[in-house]
């Protein structure tokens, strides 16, 4: 019966209102997974495109649903009780039926096999998640495509979370802006001289696509660049013109408070609270910043996972390892809500707290086995340090500054961000303070950080003086890479120690003065290897791993295999400076220090161009190249910048010649971080992401 009455029909697929952009994907992974299964649920963010993605989908598969396809919206629908009420009309089942309702439609929908497509269940949830399974369990041929902000909860159920637009240049986020912008404008057009600015309204409103169809609207009132400019008050600027059919459409504010009512109020509440963060969190930080009268921070746990389920924060990773974020828009409706409630200032200082508490950890054990763990979790926390740190900046007390920024040398020294942490310490410095041990902590970390990249007189003279007395005494080429060596460790900030002066050790003890009298020993290898005495200089690195090894220490210990390297190619050991360099190299990348990587690679030029591998040591020139691009110090990758990149290019061109050359030192520099290390470690890194 049912067959013939949708004999013909195709279902009630409305129109699409304007061209579909981008998603391809996507709309593959919709349809293999309904190939494969009964029920896939689409969930993500309000106004990320989960309904237009799904219609899109239900478009593009007519044709493997002869029973129909019927598209359902939801969003109107207050009473959960109606829902099989609207199941039915709109798939034109008369309800004046002596059946049940639903089983009614399970009859109507039997026979050939149809889709159904749900649209924005979340706010009728739980009755959605009994129809549906009953649905499947009568009708076998059926297929059902969901929309929604968290999943449906039933068996068998497929989950593809939507995510927000790609927000490169030549991505979906700009394609998709430029398209209604034109169909807002007809003048406009995307160009090269707008297509910057197109991406970084689409960055500043984090590729959703409803936020950047409404903000193409607005150019015909704005032109582009103001319209940039006033996305920091987006939630009042974004107002459509008209009233579209669904409320929740109207505005962004609208489609982000409409998930904020589906919240209970203490899921509201952490809402608020979370807003603080800045790039993720974990739960001990969730626990620590958001508790508070009436929110347990044994309750934190279980509200984290219903806004995960709710769409309103994103969860990634697993294990100990997992974080939570959300996107920008909304932790910015969060934090209005914050300030309403009037518990801004408060949540921000237990936020500032908590990480200085987390930074004084770190330093403690940072000379120790748990500091690649160190390295590692500041690093994912860099969003919220920063934060931390320009809220002791902005507080009354000048000490919380000096002492934050102080306390983190580790991180800014160790972790490449040497840069960075010495503009806070000189805007900290530059506040009205007592001469206490926070002033004193954080002189010393400004003088540990402190380097000037294009000072290179006195590496270049270093340099000179070694290749003069590498011509004397006829030494091989591997001893060449003392130059780079030299000025790639003033360039890690090395140097910074001598310019401390003669005090023996660091501030106040602990973790600061034990990695003074570490560095003490580096910059005495150093000075050895730059007079060329490289048994004593040897002599020098083999106690400065000693000592690392005594507390588990990584990052300085790497310095030691680096200069134990270094005295290997010196005394004419290539094997084992290959060996030790290599060493070197793999806990600086571990460690994520930018600087010290490019440094070392520059090192393993000559050791495996000694060996007898001049294409391979070709492509770790284009390695060493790109490497000390991503450290910040793009002058240091070019061949012709210092003595040591100058020689092996010479000697490296004329043994391969131009063409094999230049060949492969593009190979190397055109290389992905992970096959680049691949190639220095031992592999070959060609054909590799």
């Amino acid at each position: 019966m049912a067959g013939s009455v949708r004999n013909g029909r195709i279902g009630n697929l409305p129109a699409e209102a304007n061209a579909f952009i981008g998603r391809r994907s996507e709309l593959a992974a919709i349809s293999g997974l309904l190939d494969t299964n009964r029920l896939l649920t689409l969930t993500g963010l309000g106004g990320v495109g989960k309904s237009r993605l799904a219609l899109r989908a239900a478009h593009t598969g007519l044709a493997d649903f002869p029973g129909g396809v019927w598209f359902v919206e939801l969003s109107e629908l207050q009473d959960p009780g109606l829902l099989t009420n609207a199941l039915a009309q709109t798939t034109r089942l008369a309800e004046q039926t002596l059946l049940p309702l639903l089983e009614a439609l399970c009859e109507h929908l039997a026979g050939a096999p149809p889709l159904l497509v749900l649209d924005t269940c979340e706010h009728v949830l739980d009755e959605c998640a009994r129809v549906v399974q009953e649905l499947l369990a009568k009708v076998p041929e059926l297929r059902v495509l969901a929309t929604s902000r968290q999943p449906l909860g039933v068996p068998g159920e497929q989950l593809l979370t939507v995510a927000p637009l790609p927000l490169g240049e030549r991505d979906d986020a700009v394609a998709l802006f430029a398209a209604r912008a034109a169909a807002a404008v007809p003048s406009f057009a995307l160009t090269d001289a707008n297509r910057v600015s197109v991406a970084a309204v689409c960055a500043r409103l984090d590729g959703i696509p409803l936020a950047l169809e409404l903000a193409a609207v607005r150019l015909r009132g704005f032109p582009l660049d103001r319209l940039l400019e006033g996305l920091d008050s987006r939630f009042e600027l974004l107002v459509s013109p008209a009233r579209p059919r669904l409320a929740r459409h109207q505005t962004l504010r609208t489609t982000i408070g409409w998930s904020h009512e589906l919240c209970t109020p203490l899921e509201r509440l952490l809402w608020a609270r979370l807003s603080v963060f800045a790039g993720g969190w974990d739960v001990e930080a969730a626990e620590f910043v958001c508790h508070g009268d009436p929110l347990d921070a044994e309750e934190i746990l279980a509200l984290l996972s219903s806004l995960t389920e709710k769409s309103i924060v994103t969860r990634e990773g697993d294990g100990a390892a997992v974080r939570y974020r959300m996107l920008d828009t909304v932790r910015s409706f969060g934090a209005e809500w914050l300030a309403g409630l009037d518990e801004e200032d408060a949540v921000r200082l237990r936020h500032r707290d908590y990480f200085r508490w987390i930074s004084r950890q770190g330093e403690a054990e940072w000379l120790g086995p748990g500091q690649r763990m160190w390295a590692e979790r500041l690093t994912v926390e860099h969003a919220n340090l920063r934060l931390a740190v320009e809220e002791c900046i902005a507080a009354p007390e000048p000490e919380t500054a000096l002492e934050l920024a102080g306390t983190l040398w580790f991180f800014w020294f160790a972790c490449g961000f040497a840069e960075e942490g010495r503009g806070y310490l000189e805007r900290a410095l530059r506040r009205e303070h007592a001469r206490g041990p926070e002033h004193t902590l954080a002189i010393w970390t400004h003088r540990l950080v402190t380097v000037v990249p294009d000072d290179l007189d006195a590496a270049e003279s270093v340099s000179a003086a070694y290749v003069w007395l590498a011509e004397e005494r006829r030494l091989p080429v591997p001893a060449l890479p003392l130059t780079g060596a030299s000025l790639a460790v003033r360039g890690e900030s090395a140097r910074s120690a001598v310019l401390y002066g003669n005090t023996p050790q660091g501030p106040g003890g602990g973790g600061g003065a034990e990695f003074f009298q570490l560095l003490t020993l580096a910059v005495q290898a150093y000075l050895l290897a730059g007079q060329g005495a490289f048994e004593r200089c040897a002599a020098v690195a083999e106690r400065l791993r000693a000592d690392c090894a005594k507390r588990g220490e990584l990052w300085m210990r790497a310095w030691g295999d680096f200069f134990l390297s270094l005295s290997g190619m010196g005394l004419g050991h290539p094997d084992e400076a290959l060996r030790t360099g290599r060493e070197a190299l793999a806990a600086k990348w571990r460690m994520n220090d930018r600087l010290g990587t490019a440094a070392v690679t520059d090192l393993l030029v000559a050791a495996t161009a000694c060996q007898g591998e001049p294409e391979l040591a070709a492509r770790l020139l284009g390695v060493s190249r790109r490497l000390w691009y991503a450290a910040g110090l793009p002058r240091l990758g070019h061949c012709e910048t210092t003595v040591f990149r100058r020689e092996y290019a010479r000697r490296l061109r004329a043994e391969l010649g131009d063409t094999r050359f230049t060949q492969a030192v593009r190979e190397g520099h055109e290389l992905g971080p992970d096959a680049a290390m691949a190639l220095a470690l031992g592999g070959t890194g060609l054909g590799e992401p």
